[in-house]
Parts: structure tokens; C-alpha cells; sequence
């Protein structure tokens, strides 16, 4: 590929790495699907998904969309499995924001703080299913049929397909896939990153700020080998892994191609300090 080519790429698509830059702050922390119940132990009535913004700003997620999906099935296969957060959704770093969805069960719990948003939309598997963080509209999309640049985070547990890596353990209706470090793991493995809890205890916007937050450093998605540089090395790793999956997908899209390319250029350097 020429130098020339390279150079175009890169100024073609400046507002992708704005939106990588997004993605890398803004993550999936908790999700409950064991809600909406008539009968047996759950722990909550209703099912959940919590938010966490890992970055030093204010993010405004304001048409961002929640997507949930059966373990086999398409992200958003109906309108019933979104929601769509609405103007002046501002998630504070190192702040979460809690969504409380699906039908109310008759057993469980209340959940033990106030849902920033409540939706009967995205009745949750409790056991094998999926969820997916998007930045624009979605419906009904097979798993790598996302828009470039759109995925900003997804955790599948159980059978759900789709994953980041390898996907959480079975849930049940007693417990949840719970990121660990409060939020802060985000090693792009749902299995590596998410712990199964018992009983998981969801938190809202004005649940305390994570503490361990802003002691990492900034989020450097294009430094592929971990070096705190983007250069040739991560460069290399990219084109190595080019037309495929998994490392080097800078910007989520389930391949690795001209965008993430396009995202590494940008970031081209130190990463921030």
C-alpha cells in the first residue's frame, strides 16, 4: 500500500478516531437478565444494564443505543430489543448509568437504587444472551454486519454469539456478568474482563465515582502490543492480522480493514501521558 494511499486514508476518516476515542472511554459494566419473573429465586424483578465512563470528560451519549439479542440471533432483531438514550444523556468519568429494562417480575427484588432510565423494552435471556453499546440507529444486524465505526462495546454470556473473545460464563436469575475493577478491565475478552456475581449490586449516576478511575492511563486503543506507542510494530500487527478478527480491529466493527488503519495513523505516536 502506498504512502500516498496511507496519507488519503488517514485524512478521509479523522472522525473515526473521534468516535474510537469515544468507545474506548465509554464500556458495558453490569448486566442482569434474571428479571421479569413469575416464579423461582431471582434476585431483581426487573433486568438491568449499567454503563461506565472510564475517561477524564463528560461523554454525551444522546442517540446512543442499547441493543440486546437471543444467544443466536441478531443485534436489535426487533424494536422491542433497543432503547435509545434520550437528548442531554451526559455520563460523568468515572460514573456509571443504569438502565432498568424488560417486563416486572412478580418475585425478586426492587432493584437497591433508582434506575437513571427505565424501559420495558429488552426482555434479557437470565442464562445465554447478548448486549451491545452502539453510537447510531440499529436494527436487526447479523453479528459483523455492524456499521463501520458504530460498536462501542458488547458482552455476550453463555451461549450468546458475538462476543468480545470468549464469551461469560451461563448467567442465572441469581446472577449477573459483572466488569471487573469497577469498570476499569477492558482487555477486549468478555470472559477475561467480566466476573460472575451473585446477587450483583447494580449502581446509578449518583452512585460514588470509581476510585481507582483516573489512575490509569488514558486509553491508547491503536497500541497493539501494550508499549504505550503507536508505531511500526502495532503497524505491523495490524496488516499482519488484515481481513480478520480480533487484534487490530481498532474500531469494533468484527474486521480489520481500512478504518482501523485509518484510526491507527491518527493516533500515530506516544499515547497520551
Amino acid at each position: 500500500m502506498s504512502i500516498a494511499r496511507l496519507s488519503l486514508l488517514a485524512v478521509a476518516v479523522p472522525f473515526a478516531a473521534c468516535l474510537v476515542a469515544s468507545a474506548a472511554d465509554v464500556r458495558i459494566s453490569q448486566v442482569y437478565g434474571g428479571g421479569g419473573a413469575t416464579s423461582g429465586t431471582p434476585t431483581y424483578k426487573k433486568d438491568y444494564i449499567e454503563l461506565f465512563n472510564s475517561g477524564s470528560t463528560p461523554v454525551n451519549i444522546r442517540g446512543w443505543v442499547i441493543a440486546s439479542g437471543s444467544a443466536p440471533g441478531n443485534w436489535a432483531s426487533a424494536p422491542s430489543n433497543t432503547f435509545v438514550f434520550p437528548k442531554g444523556t451526559i455520563i460523568q468519568p468515572c460514573n456509571y448509568i443504569l438502565v432498568a429494562c424488560g417486563s416486572v417480575g412478580t418475585v425478586g427484588a426492587d432493584l437497591p437504587v433508582t434506575a437513571d432510565f427505565v424501559t420495558t423494552n429488552m426482555n434479557a435471556s437470565a442464562t445465554n444472551g447478548k448486549f451491545g453499546l452502539f453510537n447510531a440507529a440499529i436494527a436487526n444486524v447479523a453479528c459483523g454486519g455492524k456499521a463501520a465505526a458504530t460498536l462501542v462495546d458488547k458482552v455476550s454470556y453463555g451461549t450468546g454469539n458475538c462476543p468480545e473473545g470468549t464469551a461469560v460464563a451461563v448467567l442465572t436469575n441469581a446472577s449477573g456478568a459483572v466488569r471487573n475493577g469497577g469498570g476499569m478491565a477492558d482487555t477486549d475478552n468478555n470472559q477475561a474482563d467480566f466476573a460472575v456475581v451473585a446477587n450483583p449490586v447494580p449502581r446509578n449516576a449518583a452512585s460514588a465515582s470509581n476510585p481507582s478511575c483516573g489512575t490509569q492511563p488514558p486509553a491508547c486503543p491503536a497500541d497493539l502490543n501494550n508499549d504505550r506507542a503507536v508505531d511500526a510494530s502495532d503497524l505491523a500487527a495490524l496488516l499482519s492480522a488484515w481481513g480478520g478478527t480480533g487484534a487490530g480491529d481498532i474500531d469494533g466493527d468484527g474486521s480489520v480493514g481500512a478504518s482501523d488503519l485509518a484510526a491507527m495513523l491518527n493516533a500515530w505516536g506516544a499515547c497520551p501521558a
